[in-house]
């Protein structure tokens, strides 16, 4: 929770310090002079929040309550919820994220929360890519505590991606997080150690919800995957998290890393989109589960997608590439897309899917 008002006043400082980047150009060299922050460090009596300003560090001491640093994980399965958006792999374009978010109406002008008592879905990959990353975390940090006071909800899942980096895998991040490793003489990971409340706040993340009839997962459910274990979405939660600190070498001496982290697991399972799977492979999939539709991101197609006649979503819509990008709107169970402007059109069918794989 923000707990006080300094705390936004960090906020608020963050996003007008931030490094300008024209998020069409994803490309471009990114400047030594460059801004990027908070980021807080958990000391033993004390916060310290370092921030660069203009290449330079600025570093303050925080009182030990100015953030939370204790987060606990909550119930994964939710159901009654009248207004359900979802959308992924953001891969730090924050810039567009906030433009689809603004004009479908979950955040107003000043980025707070404006949907009411509804659940906002991101199913994975904030990280890497982009040059906004933690100025997108910040902003989900506060919109999940101004949601909770209005009666909604946000759910943050855990991707490859943050898996990746959390486990030391850097090679997707920006150029410009190099140069704030370099400043802040601190490998990237590092900063989002347990040590930090972001990473902290990170660890207390499921890679797998349940909302009314749907499940939210980042790559997938395989038949796999559940052929190896009972489905529990709490229990796998809790499997996950426990994995964040155990080293590849430790998961890699017993079958635990290809279950949970190879081609079939949750976060990086390609197959609604690549293994030509029959209706009914579908259908088996989500009786084991129990539910009616499984809404999924690390598939790019040019907009969200259904597959298997409404059973199957996917809600990455390239957003990573900061030209365009799409939102999943599930009203009273009714699904439909938005756009970027916030305009609502029908699915393209089972249309032609173009699958990026990285």
């Amino acid at each position: 929770m923000l707990k006080t008002t300094l705390t936004f006043i960090l906020l608020i400082f963050s996003f007008s310090c931030v490094f300008s980047q024209n998020a069409a150009d994803v490309n471009e060299n990114i400047p030594q002079e460059i801004s990027d922050g908070p980021y807080i460090f958990i000391e033993p009596n004390n916060l310290v929040e370092k921030t660069i300003v203009d290449g330079k560090v600025v570093s303050k001491i925080l009182d030990k309550n100015a953030f939370d640093t204790v987060f606990t994980a909550e119930t994964e399965t939710f159901k009654n919820v009248k207004n359900i958006a979802a959308l992924s792999d953001i891969h730090g374009q924050y810039d567009l994220a906030v433009e689809l978010l603004k004009n479908n109406k979950i955040i107003d002008k000043n980025l707070n929360w404006n949907f009411g008592k509804g659940h906002l879905v991101l199913v994975g990959d904030i990280f890497d890519r982009g040059s906004k990353v933690n100025e997108m975390l910040w902003l989900l940090y506060k919109l999940e505590n101004q949601a909770k006071k209005k009666g909604g909800k946000v759910h943050f899942l855990l991707g490859n991606h943050e898996y990746m980096v959390l486990h030391q895998d850097l090679r997707y991040i920006n150029e410009k997080y190099k140069t704030t490793s370099t400043l802040l003489n601190l490998p990237y990971d590092k900063l989002y150690s347990n040590k930090t409340v972001l990473g902290r706040w990170l660890r207390s993340k499921p890679t797998m919800i349940k909302i009314n009839n749907s499940v939210f997962v980042h790559g997938g459910i395989s038949k796999d995957f559940l052929a190896q274990k009972n489905f529990n979405i709490d229990e796998i939660n809790d499997t996950m998290r426990k994995s964040i600190d155990r080293s590849k070498k430790e998961m890699k001496s017993t079958n635990f890393y290809d279950e949970y982290y190879g081609k079939k697991s949750l976060i990086w399972y390609r197959g609604y989109f690549n293994d030509n799977l029959q209706d009914t492979e579908i259908s088996e999939i989500l009786n084991h589960i129990k539910s009616e539709h499984i809404i999924v991101g690390h598939c790019s197609n040019e907009e969200v997608v259904q597959l298997f006649d409404g059973k199957i979503y996917g809600v990455d819509s390239s957003i990573k590439k900061g030209k365009y990008g799409e939102i999943l709107f599930i009203e009273n169970n009714q699904y439909s897309r938005r756009m970027l402007d916030g305009q609502r059109k029908p699915f393209t069918g089972n249309a032609a899917l173009k699958v990026d794989i990285d």
